[in-house]
């Protein structure tokens, strides 16, 4: 289990609901070929449209048609050539703008209703004074406890309790709870505490989705910054962790990229250019005309004179790339981890008009010794392409560097002389395998979140008077609450030591995580993660 892969559903842990992508801005040079009202082919399918509307023997959906019809027509194009229909591209947006507007809370469902598990420092509910641990039962005119939930989402008896129930349950919550803003909304919360019912008004403001998680010391001259995509907003906040960790003494940064699927590229290379000198080639893109579009660094860079460790995984993808090919390009650093996804493609959007877009790929992108790392694709084979992590599990790559399949035509070399491939992803400088000794079943850690959340609940009061440090230290030494977990699992033999240590630093982390951050958890974490153990191997050989 990596740390951010626990299932962990928060109203701000927005998904990348449209698979990886890079972002940027639609500049068309045809406009008027492309769109001209005297297009042959959108005259065809207008006609056809209409044609089914007006006179197929059954009632037909035309829109659910329609959008079929172009989301097949893109999957002709490429992997990532996708449409996003309207009812998905607000969620798609406002996690890659980095903020909604909303009330400011994350929740879970526990027993069919809807409970607070943290509110935003700062935002609309603390103001409003909102806690954790409230339950919402109404907001404005919607009931949303129980069957009331369940029949505003939209899901049926059979549906209940499986991930698409869940969803929808998730998605009719924050339909009820977000809106424009400036306008208000009417909470009415259960707060066991006081064992009644509290009424709010809550005025709507823009919240933030954060895409820097965490960032911390790990010792006195190593920093740690984890990075989960490159929003609008990634810049900044990756800029202020950076700033406050080399106040903080730092020689050495952790970049986490681990499961980041990409975003916008001119994020991610306004954050290579701390770390490179100026003039130094960062990426650059080559459309089918043959144009090329180069990006390099600047004098700004705050970080040049650091070291640098990227951590990479099999889902570190696009934008992620770009960053790891640009230092190892241009040896800065050491990329380290597992070879990346491979995602060499840039996409650009157009609304359609209606609400939906199109990312439409429009160029390719090239790491600075003119490597590709896109990994080869079938037009009519989008099934293979999205199972290609299982063919790393049979080929061994996941385990040994020596299985990762190199082709010897795609090979380049580094200012300094290092080799490096194209064709596939970036693979590591240094390999971390993934732990196959250490399994993480569902049944064992399936029920952490609903314990976490229900022994937090039963203890508010003791549990807030703990501080992150003495909580780092001292958290459950006797394992009571560790052995109180087990328990209730109800397994047919005791857990291994191996096993019972592995649960209990997960158990702990999602403690931390609900009672403090992304911080803490990554805090609590680490003494279990491979790859910054393997970092802390580099740093001591210095």
């Amino acid at each position: 289990m990596s740390k951010k892969k626990a299932y962990f559903p928060l109203i701000i842990g927005i998904a990348i609901a449209i698979g990886i992508l890079i972002g940027s801005t639609l500049n068309f040079k045809n406009k008027s070929v492309l769109f001209s009202s005297g297009n042959s082919n959108e005259a065809k399918i207008k006609k056809l449209i209409n044609y089914i509307q007006y006179d197929y023997v059954d009632k037909v959906n035309t829109d659910s048609l329609l959008d079929n019809a172009i989301s097949n027509m893109l999957l002709k194009l490429d992997p990532h050539s996708v449409y996003i229909p309207k009812d998905e591209l607000g969620r798609v947006t406002e996690s890659m703008e980095g903020k909604f507007v909303g009330i400011g809370v994350s929740f879970l469902m526990y027993n069919d209703t809807v409970a607070v598990t943290s509110v935003i420092e700062g935002g609309p509910s603390e103001k409003a004074g909102l806690k954790a641990g409230d339950r919402i039962i109404i907001a404005g005119n919607d009931t949303i406890f129980g069957k009331s939930i369940q029949k505003l989402a939209g899901v049926s008896d059979s549906e209940k309790e499986t991930f698409f129930a869940n969803r929808k349950i998730s998605d009719a919550v924050m339909k009820a709870l977000k809106g424009e803003p400036e306008t208000t909304v009417n909470i009415t919360v259960f707060r066991r505490s006081e064992n009644k019912n509290l009424k709010f008004n809550i005025k709507r403001d823009e919240v933030p989705i954060k895409s820097v998680s965490s960032y911390y010391m790990i010792n006195n001259e190593l920093g740690y910054i984890n990075i989960d995509r490159f929003a609008r907003t990634t810049y900044d906040e990756f800029k202020i962790g950076l700033d406050d960790l080399i106040s903080k003494g730092m020689k050495s940064l952790v970049l986490d990229l681990r499961g980041n699927p990409g975003g916008f590229m001119d994020i991610a290379n306004s954050i290579i250019d701390e770390f490179l000198e100026d003039g130094k080639l960062i990426v650059f893109t080559k459309n089918k005309n043959g144009e090329v579009d180069k990006a390099f660094a600047t004098k700004k860079g705050d970080f040049e004179n650091g070291k640098v460790y990227v951590l990479i995984d099999q889902n570190s993808a696009s934008a992620s790339e770009i960053v790891a090919g640009a230092l190892q390009d241009n040896d800065k650093g050491v990329i380290v981890g597992r070879r990346s996804f491979g995602k060499g493609l840039v996409q650009q959007e157009m609304d359609l008009g209606d609400g939906s877009a199109v990312r439409l790929t429009t160029s390719r992108y090239y790491t600075p010794t003119g490597r590709s790392i896109q990994k080869p694709y079938n037009h009519n084979e989008s099934l293979t392409y999205d199972n290609e992590y299982l063919e790393r599990i049979h080929n061994g790559e996941l385990i040994s560097k020596d299985s990762i399949k190199v082709d010897d035509e795609l090979k380049y070399t580094t200012p300094k002389g290092k080799i490096v491939y194209g064709g596939g992803g970036i693979i590591p400088d240094v390999f971390v395998s993934i732990d196959t000794v250490n399994t993480f079943s569902n049944r064992l850690y399936g029920g952490l979140n609903d314990f976490v959340f229900k022994y937090i609940d039963n203890h508010r009061v003791k549990m807030s008077r703990w501080e992150l440090n003495n909580f780092v230290q001292n958290f459950d030494k006797d394992n009571k609450i560790l052995n109180l977990y087990i328990k209730q699992l109800d397994l047919n033999e005791p857990l291994s030591p191996l096993n019972r240590e592995n649960l209990k630093v997960y158990l702990n982390a999602f403690f931390a995580r609900s009672l403090f951050d992304d911080t803490a958890y990554s805090i609590v974490t680490q003494k279990k993660d491979r790859m910054i153990l393997k970092v802390l191997e580099l740093e001591s050989k210095k």
